[in-house]
Formats: structure tokens, C-alpha cells, sequence
């Protein structure tokens, strides 16, 4: 059983800066490195949305509203995804998820992390 642990969410007034970690463990269908990876958030009242995704390649993208102030990046070594997260306002406060996702063939495989919270307040 894949486990998907996040750690790193707290209390940033705005402006501030956090890092969050995702740790990948367990039995994995494939190898880590062969799953894209991303990063999600959910606000009280607003659905899931996706904040940065990393590709098995490297590629990144982001949502509009965190470009320029989110970075993701993947160290496959340690099974570990990162978000740096600056300039923090407090639209970004919300739960935070990893998620880990491939296809192999015709069979999709998705993991996701309990989440951790991220509150930007003054």
C-alpha cells in the first residue's frame, strides 16, 4: 500500500514563505520516478484544484494564480516532492495534498497524501 505523507503546512502571515514536503512510501505499482506528481489545495467552500504538477520528465506547470511565487520540484533518490511556496497571501490558505499519478498501459494508478494546512494570516 502506497503512503502519501505531506509535512511543512503552518501558520505564514502574508508575504511569507513555506515549504512543503511529500514523502512517497510503500509498495508502489512501477517505480516512483515513473509517476507524475502534483500538488493540490482545497479551501473550505471551493472544490480541489491543481496548484503545480512536476512530470516523470521534469516538465512543470502551474495554476495562474500561484506562477511566479510556487516552485515544484522532485528529488526521485529520496521518493520526495517539494513546493516552495513565497509571497504567500492569504487566498493560497487551504489543505494541501500530493498526488501521484501514472498509467501503465490501460490501468491509471493515483495516490494521494492526507493533506497538510497552510493558513496565510496576519
Amino acid at each position: 500500500q502506497v503512503q502519501l505523507v505531506e509535512s511543512g503546512g503552518d501558520l505564514v502571515q502574508p508575504g511569507g514563505s513555506l515549504r512543503l514536503s511529500c514523502t512517497a512510501s510503500g509498495s508502489i505499482f512501477g517505480d516512483y520516478h515513473d509517476y507524475h506528481m502534483g500538488w493540490y489545495r482545497q479551501a473550505p467552500g471551493r472544490q480541489r484544484e491543481m496548484v503545480a504538477r512536476i512530470t516523470n520528465g521534469g516538465d512543470t506547470g502551474y495554476t495562474d494564480s500561484v506562477k511566479g511565487r510556487f516552485t515544484i520540484s522532485r528529488d526521485n533518490a529520496k521518493n520526495m516532492v517539494y513546493l516552495q511556496m513565497n509571497s504567500l497571501k492569504p487566498d493560497d490558505t487551504a489543505v494541501y495534498f500530493c498526488n501521484a499519478a501514472a498509467q501503465f498501459g490501460s490501468v491509471s494508478y493515483a495516490y494521494w497524501g492526507q493533506g497538510t494546512q497552510v493558513t496565510v494570516s496576519s
